[in-house]
């Protein structure tokens, strides 16, 4: 009896073993090869202050990019240093926008698509009065569904052009239940 309460403290006092969850360390800036430090140039600057999950990401299209079209290599350089000009919370609400707008139902993401692009058509002085006038998350909330859910509206960064070969700057939405 003596040794079983021995037995069952020694195991209970020891600590459970950790699991690793996540990304293992990537590479900072200094430690990339020079292919890698070419086609990830705009993103040096803040390079090492990326969580590892989005380095990872970067080496990934880094690894991509000279299989890329010279159109879309330029289109990622673009979108790289459009990246590299957001601020972290910037970037957090990009992310977010992206996820939410990746869990509208289909007809719902093609009415938003097609706002959005309605948006990006109009000349540059008018996008930017819609935006100081707050007009553009009215100009992009998607018709009312007849579902029981509906998107009643949209708040947007709009971006200096996109973003992140990460998600492209899209709308955010904001569920809310039918009247």
């Amino acid at each position: 009896m003596i040794l079983c309460f021995y037995l069952t403290t020694a195991t209970a006092i020891e600590p459970p073993t950790a699991a690793i969850i996540g990304t293992p360390p990537q590479p900072a800036w200094t430690q990339l090869n020079s292919q890698q430090k070419d086609v990830l140039a705009p993103l040096a600057k803040g390079w090492d202050t990326f969580e590892n999950i989005h380095k990872k990401k970067w080496l990934g299209i880094a690894a991509r990019y000279p299989n890329m079209k010279p159109d879309e290599q330029q289109r990622m350089h673009e979108r790289m240093r459009e990246w590299a000009n957001l601020t972290p919370d910037q970037r957090a609400k990009v992310r977010t926008s992206y996820k939410d707008f990746n869990q509208l139902p289909p007809d719902q993401k093609q009415a938003v698509k097609q706002k959005w692009d309605a948006f990006t058509n109009l000349p540059p002085e008018q996008q930017q009065r819609l935006r100081e006038g707050g007009k553009s998350s009215k100009l992009l909330a998607p018709a009312p569904a007849t579902e029981a859910t509906s998107v009643t509206g949209l708040s947007t960064i709009v971006p200096p052009a996109s973003t992140d070969g990460s998600p492209r700057q899209t709308p955010t939405t904001t569920e809310s239940t039918k009247n």
